[in-house]
C-alpha cells in the first residue's frame, strides 16, 4: 500500500520553489514515484468518496476524463477542482488531467464548448496559421476548466482509407503536408498551457483492425514505416510535443517477437522513439485495457513489460475499475522491491513527468471559479475562429473548364441533398439564375432523372454529395450529369471524388458541420477567395496540396 506523503515533504512540494528535478524526486517515496507513472480513470461526473480515497491513497500522476466524467464548463471546473484539491490536501504532487479533445469524431467536451471539426480541415486550410489558431482556442477552453493535457493531435496518417479507427481523425495521408499542420497544432496547444500528445506511435493509419477489439498487425517494411508513418511523428517531435502515446499494434518489421505490441516493445519505445528519433519527453501507453493487450497479457504483466520497454505512463481506460488499477500499481511496486526493475528506471520516468508538470505550472495550481467557467471558455467568441477555419479550409481542388465562380450571366442547376436544406438557404442569398433540385440522401432513379434534366438545361451544374464514397446512389447521380459542366462539392469525405473522377471541377469542405455550407456557398459564388488545398492525395494527378490556380 502506498504511504501518504509526509507533511514536511508535501510542504516542500507545494510551498517552496522547486530547486531542481532531483530535489523534488528525492522528496518522494518509492510508492509515490510509482504513482506518478499511472494515468487513472475515475468514473462519474463528481468525485465519489471511493474515488477520493483512491487518490489519497495511491496518489497517481494523472487522471484521464471520459464520457462519464464530462459536463458543462461549470461542472468540469468543479470536478477538476475536486481532483486537484484532493491532491493538495494530501500535500501530493498535482495531477495531469487529460482528455481526448481531437475534434470531429472524437471530442469529449460538447455542452458549452466549441464544436470542433476534424483535423482534415486544418490541413486543408491554405493559411499556415490556422492549425495554430484553432489549437490555441482549444487550449483556452481546456485550461478554462482545469484540464492541462490533450490526448491530441492524432499523428497517424490516413494511409488506408477503410481504417476502422483512424479514418477522418487524421490530418491527412501525406507525411509532409499533414506533418506541417500537426506541428503547428502542437505549438498552439502548448503555447496555451496545455500538454500535447502525439498518437498512436509509430502509426495506426494502415491497420485493418481496431485495437480496441483485437491486436492489429502492420507488415509494412521498415523503409516505408520510416518514410511515411513515422515521418509525421518527426514533425510533431521537432515541434516540441511533450508526450508521445504508443500504439497497441504489432509491427513485424520493427519488433521480431510475434504479437508484441509497440506499447510493450523495447525495440520500438527505446530503440526507435528514444534512441533513433531522440525523443526525451514522456512516453505513455494507449489504454491498457484495450483488447489488443488484455486478450494476450494480464494487466500486471502488461505494466511490467511497458516499463521495461521504456514507457513512462501506463494508462487505464474506462473499463478498468479501481481495484484493478490498484493491482497494476502494486505489481510495479512489488517488481521494484524484488529487484526485477531498478529504482533508477523508475526515477528516469518520474523525472520526465515532474519536469512537464513544472514547465506547465502545475505546482502553482489554484482552484478555478465554476461560476465564471462559461466566460473563461469563451465559446461564443470562438465561433469566429471556426468560421475563419471553414472559409480557409474549403478547397477547390481543380476547375478545368473555368466554371467557378458562378456568375449572373450563366444559369446554374444546384442539386443538393434535401436533408441539408441549409444549402438552398445559404446559397440563395447570392441570387442568380438557379434551378434548385433537392434529392434524397440515396437518390432514386426519378430524382437522378430530374437532376440530369436540370443540368442539361443549365450552363453549370453544381452537385453536393456527402460521403458518396459509401453511397452508390450518390455516385450514380453525379456520374449521370454532363461531366464537362459539373462542379461536385463533397461535404465530408474528400474521397468522394474517387467515385466521380470525371467532373470538371471539384470542391471539398473536409467536414459535414453546419459552417461548411456557408463557406461552400461563398466560395461557389466568389464571395471569398479560394484559399484551401486538398488535405489528402486522391490520385497521382491530385496529390495533397492541390488547389485550383
Amino acid at each position: 500500500m502506498l504511504r501518504i506523503v509526509s507533511l514536511i515533504a508535501g510542504l516542500f512540494l507545494i510551498v517552496r520553489p522547486v530547486a531542481s528535478q532531483d530535489a523534488l524526486l528525492d522528496s518522494l517515496t518509492l510508492e509515490q514515484r510509482i504513482g506518478q507513472m499511472f494515468m487513472v480513470t475515475l468514473h462519474g461526473a463528481q468525485i465519489t468518496e471511493v474515488g477520493q480515497a483512491f487518490l489519497e491513497q495511491w496518489q497517481p500522476g494523472a487522471v484521464v476524463l471520459f464520457t462519464s466524467n464530462v459536463g458543462t464548463p461549470a461542472a468540469m471546473t468543479r470536478l477538476t477542482n475536486a481532483y486537484q484539491q484532493t491532491m493538495r490536501d494530501q500535500n501530493a504532487v498535482p495531477l495531469l488531467i487529460a482528455i481526448d479533445q481531437e475534434g470531429g469524431l472524437v471530442q469529449r467536451l460538447t455542452d458549452g464548448f466549441t464544436q470542433l471539426p476534424g483535423p482534415l480541415i486544418l490541413t486543408g486550410a491554405g493559411r499556415t496559421d490556422m492549425p495554430y489558431n484553432v489549437s490555441s482556442m482549444v487550449a483556452e477552453e481546456l485550461s478554462a476548466v482545469g484540464i492541462n493535457m490533450n490526448l491530441a493531435p492524432v499523428a497517424d496518417l490516413e494511409t488506408y482509407r477503410e481504417n476502422p479507427i483512424i479514418r477522418l481523425r487524421s490530418f491527412g495521408n501525406d507525411p509532409q503536408i499533414a506533418g506541417d499542420a500537426l506541428a503547428k497544432y502542437v505549438q498552439g496547444l502548448q503555447a496555451g498551457g496545455v500538454v500535447a500528445t502525439l498518437k498512436h506511435f509509430p502509426g495506426h493509419g494502415d491497420t485493418r483492425e481496431d485495437s480496441h477489439g483485437e491486436l492489429p498487425m502492420i507488415r509494412l517494411d521498415r523503409e516505408r514505416l520510416e518514410s511515411v508513418e513515422i515521418e509525421s511523428f518527426r514533425h510533431g517531435i521537432n515541434a516540441g510535443a511533450e508526450v508521445v502515446l504508443v500504439a497497441h499494434i504489432w509491427y513485424s518489421a520493427l519488433e521480431p517477437q510475434p504479437g508484441l505490441p509497440a506499447s510493450l516493445s523495447h525495440n520500438i519505445v527505446t530503440g526507435i522513439l528514444r534512441d533513433e528519433l531522440g525523443f526525451d519527453g514522456v512516453v505513455m501507453t494507449d489504454a491498457i485495457d484495450m483488447s489488443a493487450v488484455d486478450l494476450n497479457f494480464s494487466y500486471e504483466e502488461a505494466v511490467l513489460k511497458a516499463v521495461e520497454a521504456g514507457v513512462d505512463i501506463i494508462t487505464a481506460g474506462p473499463s478498468i475499475g479501481l481495484p484493478l488499477q490498484e493491482r497494476m500499481m502494486q505489481a510495479l511496486l512489488d517488481a521494484v522491491q524484488r529487484g526485477e526493475i531498478s529504482e533508477e528506471r523508475i526515477n528516469q520516468s518520474v523525472r520526465r513527468i515532474l519536469s512537464v508538470k513544472e514547465r506547465y505550472g502545475l505546482f502553482d495550481w489554484q482552484p478555478l471559479d465554476p461560476a465564471s467557467a462559461d466566460q473563461r471558455v469563451n465559446a461564443e467568441n470562438h465561433a469566429t475562429v471556426i468560421d475563419d477555419l471553414f472559409n480557409a479550409g474549403t478547397a477547390i481542388a481543380y476547375d478545368r473548364n473555368d466554371l467557378l465562380p458562378l456568375t449572373p450571366d450563366r444559369n446554374a442547376a444546384i442539386i443538393f441533398l434535401a436533408t441539408r436544406y441549409q444549402i438552398q438557404n445559404e446559397c440563395s442569398t447570392y441570387g442568380g439564375n438557379i434551378r434548385w433540385v433537392g434529392v434524397g440522401d440515396s437518390p432514386s432513379r426519378d430524382e437522378i432523372g430530374w437532376a440530369t434534366e436540370a443540368a442539361n438545361q443549365s450552363d453549370v451544374a453544381v452537385v453536393f454529395t456527402q460521403n458518396a464514397i459509401y453511397t452508390k446512389e450518390q455516385q450514380d447521380l453525379v456520374n449521370a450529369l454532363p461531366p464537362e459542366k459539373t462542379v461536385a462539392v463533397a461535404l465530408f469525405s474528400p474521397y468522394d471524388w474517387t467515385t466521380y473522377p470525371n467532373v470538371a471541377a471539384y470542391m471539398t469542405t473536409n467536414s459535414p458541420m453546419r459552417p461548411a455550407v456557408p463557406a461552400a456557398c461563398a466560395l461557389l459564388f466568389g464571395a471569398i477567395p479560394a484559399q484551401g488545398q486538398l488535405a489528402v492525395t486522391l490520385a497521382p494527378e491530385l496529390p495533397a496540396g492541390s488547389r485550383a490556380d
